[in-house]
């Protein structure tokens, strides 16, 4: 009868191949959202994301499942440690790898405005004017720096100088987006380092039953 330990052990282990699919669904729904045309509801999420490294993601994901998978021969064979072994640096690689994505959104985010400046710059005026619908705004920094593009929110210099500039809306709603995104991967490593822990207590409760086998058999209890 599996033990309360090994059954912790096998929960963590199957919300750890869950966290891989997870990110791997993100990252692929994300890469195909990218390739949609640029509208008012979804160009500022696709610019966010065009920043992120979902790439990057999708080998992490495949690197958590590929662990999963080295994991189950662990499950299967109750006195078997070298898997477990295996398991658990592979699951400490795979913890660092999410770590570092976390940690490479969350320096954008504390970057926003300087960052999010030279992406305006760098985009179509179909892009810009977009985002000033969105957010209702004119400009990046307001009307005249750099000048705004016309359209039908910004309809002329006058009703433009009215409106804020798009920097304010813009950069609170990037870092909420990008918060939940560098928050999910942290709690993903956090799932990891519960997984280690788990596959250390599993180690030396297996090294224990190993020892008492041997005492049984000196005794010649036939290991029982």
């Amino acid at each position: 009868m599996p033990t309360k330990l090994m059954m912790i052990f096998v929960g963590l282990d199957f919300i750890f191949a869950g966290c891989g699919g997870l990110l791997l669904g993100f990252s692929l729904v994300s890469e195909q959202r990218m390739r949609e045309s640029p509208r008012v509801d979804n160009v500022t999420e696709n610019l966010l994301l065009g920043e992120c490294p979902l790439t990057v993601g999708v080998v992490n994901a495949v690197f958590i499942f590929v662990t999963f998978l080295l994991s189950l021969p662990a499950l299967f064979l109750p006195a078997n440690r070298g898997w477990l072994r295996a398991q658990g640096w592979l699951v400490v690689i795979c913890a660092t790898f999410t770590l570092g994505i976390g940690l490479a959104v969350w320096v954008d985010t504390l970057q926003t405005r300087a960052h999010l400046g030279e992406l305006w710059d760098n985009e179509t005026p179909l892009i810009q004017s977009l985002l000033q619908q969105k957010f209702d705004c004119c400009g990046y920094f307001n009307s005249t720096a750099p000048p705004f593009v016309q359209d039908g929110t910004c309809i002329n210099s006058l009703v433009a100088a009215q409106k804020g500039g798009c920097i304010g809306p813009f950069s609170s709603f990037a870092n909420r987006y990008l918060d939940l995104i560098f928050t999910a991967a942290f709690g993903i490593v956090g799932v990891d380092a519960l997984l280690v822990l788990c596959v250390a207590m599993v180690l030396q409760y297996r090294s224990e039953q190993e020892r008492y086998r041997h005492i049984d058999q000196k005794n010649g209890l036939g290991g029982l």
